[in-house]
């Protein structure tokens, strides 16, 4: 485990990945602490970096975004000019999800969110093809969501 989290810190995350909207009084019980040394600890988790936010998971289906699709991008060329145009690039697009830089068959793996097949067809055909230095993309569609955005096991 991460250097300065000792076995409550380490509860104290598990708790807050698992509910993050979980009162401190609630915390502080379930890990054996005062309200007060609680709400301390917690501040320092944020304050260190170990959370870095807190948000709402929405669910997909009910806001127009149910398809999710992965699609693996090879870059023309392989310089830090090309890469920071290219991350410039996607960070512009409001239905990316994530973008990685991987290794293996592709340069970058995106993860995107759409309402359909045609929606997504949209976008391919005018943000996708025309991102800076792409020469290939592939697209993978999901058929079934068996595990997403997971919590870390801590």
């Amino acid at each position: 485990m991460s250097e300065g989290l000792d076995r409550i810190d380490q509860k104290i995350l598990r708790l807050l990945q698992a509910d993050g909207r979980m009162a401190n009084a609630e915390i502080a019980e379930r890990v054996g602490t005062s309200a007060a040394t609680c709400h301390r600890r917690i501040q320092r988790l944020f304050a260190d970096g170990f959370v870095r936010a807190v948000r709402a998971l929405i669910d997909p289906m009910r806001v127009g975004r149910g398809t999710l699709v992965f699609v693996g991008v090879v870059l023309d060329r392989s310089t830090p000019e090309s890469f920071s145009e290219f991350e410039a690039a996607v960070r512009a697009i409001p239905v990316l999800l994530d973008c990685h830089l991987v290794a293996g068959d592709f340069d970058y793996m995106l993860k995107i969110r759409v309402s359909d097949m045609a929606d997504f067809n949209r976008l391919h055909s005018a943000t996708l093809i025309g991102l800076p230095g792409a020469r290939q993309t592939r697209t993978f569609f999901v058929m079934k969501e068996v595990i997403d955005n997971a919590p870390l096991d801590l």
